[in-house]
C-alpha cells in the first residue's frame, strides 16, 4: 500500500503529519512543483492546497495525468 503526501502552504498542511502523511511545505513560488517532482515513488495520493494545485498544473499546461492521484483542498 502506498503512502499519502500533502503539498502546499505549511500552515494549511502541517496537521496532516499527525496522521502519518508526508508533509511537503511549499511556501515560496516554485516550491510546489519542486516538491511534486521529488515525490518518493511509493506515494499513491497527494493532497494539494489550491495554490499548490494551480502551480503544479501550470507547470505542465494542464492537470498532471501521470503519477499519483491528486485531491485539492477547498479554499
Amino acid at each position: 500500500m502506498g503512502r499519502v503526501a500533502a503539498i502546499g502552504e505549511g500552515v494549511r498542511i502541517s496537521g496532516f503529519a499527525l496522521s502519518g502523511v508526508l508533509v511537503l511545505p511549499a511556501d515560496q513560488p516554485g516550491e510546489a512543483t519542486s516538491r511534486w517532482d521529488s515525490l518518493p515513488p511509493d506515494i499513491d495520493l497527494v493532497i494539494l492546497t489550491p495554490a499548490a494545485a494551480a502551480e503544479v498544473g501550470e507547470s505542465t499546461d494542464g492537470p498532471r495525468h501521470e503519477g499519483p492521484l491528486q485531491v485539492v483542498m477547498p479554499p
